[in-house]
């Protein structure tokens, strides 16, 4: 999985990649601070697969990963050149989703680019500047297609889609919001624009809203408000909580957090965000070498679970062997397990369900 960090300058999102990631970019309190992007691969927590390891005494452990690309902040007019203009927007265009940060704190010592804190203001001035790149990449293959018309049907019906698309654009509207039948998204998918992506804020709060969720704050509100409306995910984190938990180990990070009141860490509220939006899941494999999880779309089918331990395993699929992690560990081991009758057999249209631990059967 694969996220695009974005947002105005000085909203906390340089702080966030840098405590989540670990990845030391530079941070400081002026405009244009991160000006090469920066990527992080971090692990997602998984209490599960901690488990199974000790169950296995398992020699390595693999987690499930998030890579994260971090760009230069945006301001109003980076279209034009404005600050860095949108030279780095093309490092997430390969994204799986973006998270757009949004400063909901009030602080005189940090500047803020356009004098006021105004989330709102402030996910809209973003979303121009995505747009604004979006509308170069979609005249630049209307161009070509237009020349490709003359002699292929479907270049003008392509013509035609991405034409459509460009008005929607040019009102103002994201190109995730423009309706299309699956014909029609074929000519879209492959231009990887950015408001065709999904977006989860993250919104960015001081340490005394974080222990409630921010729910005493009005920004907070408002930005919750606008995510809903427009089909994302949003969560509340403290940018600087996250910064003074980078340092710590899980047992220090666990009292830390229960010290100021708060339930998770901005990394776990992410990784829940992002699984819900993209509606996504994990499935577990275990054995004396390993202990690995693997991420899936809810809804896959056995052999395609397979194959992606595999290309092989799904070519020569013949069954899978299936117990609910709970239920293992419950157990003891594997064999205690079989002995109740609680794996399964499962065929080619069995739909893996989340925590479900997977051993496959193949033949090439």
């Amino acid at each position: 999985m694969k996220l695009g960090i974005v947002g105005l300058p000085n909203v906390g999102k340089s702080t966030l990649f840098n405590s989540i990631t670990k990845a030391g970019a530079e941070c400081a309190n002026y405009p244009f601070c991160t000006i090469e992007p920066n990527v992080g691969v971090v692990p997602i927590p998984d209490k599960r697969l901690e488990e199974l390891t000790k169950l296995y005494n398992s020699e390595k452990t693999t987690y499930a990963t998030i890579e994260f690309v971090d760009i230069a902040g945006l301001v109003k007019g980076a279209s034009k050149g404005e600050g860095l203009g949108n030279q780095f927007l093309a490092n997430i265009r390969e994204t799986d989703a973006i998270v757009h940060v949004v400063r909901c704190f009030e602080d005189s010592n940090i500047i803020h680019v356009d004098g006021s804190v105004d989330p709102i203001r402030d996910i809209e001035v973003i979303n121009m500047e995505l747009i604004f790149a979006d509308l170069e990449t979609l005249e630049k293959r209307l161009s070509k297609v237009k020349h490709q018309m003359n002699n292929d049907k479907e270049a003008k019906v392509e013509y035609e889609v991405l034409d459509k698309l460009k008005a929607h654009l040019e009102s103002g509207k994201l190109a995730i919001s423009f309706e299309r039948s699956d014909d029609d998204n074929k000519f879209i998918k492959d231009m990887s624009l950015l408001t065709d992506k999904k977006v989860i804020y993250a919104l960015n709060v001081s340490e005394d809203d974080v222990a409630n969720d921010g729910a005493n704050n009005e920004h907070v509100k408002r930005a919750k408000e606008y995510a809903k409306a427009n089909g994302s995910e949003a969560f509340v984190l403290s940018a600087k909580v996250e910064a003074d938990l980078q340092d710590l180990d899980d047992s220090e990070k666990e009292e830390f957090l229960k010290e100021l009141g708060i339930k998770e860490s901005g990394l776990d509220k992410l990784v829940k965000a992002c699984y819900k939006l993209l509606n996504l899941m994990s499935f577990l494999t275990a054995g004396e070498k390993e202990s690995r999880a693997w991420t899936i779309t809810i809804g896959t089918k056995a052999p395609e679970a397979a194959g992606k331990i595999h290309t092989d395993f799904e070519k020569g699929f013949i069954k899978a062997e299936v117990i609910n992690y709970k239920e293992l560990l419950e157990c003891g081991s594997l064999a205690k397990a079989k002995e109740k009758g609680l794996v399964r057999i499962e065929g080619k249209d069995y739909v893996v369900q989340d925590g479900d631990v997977m051993l496959f059967r193949f033949n090439v």
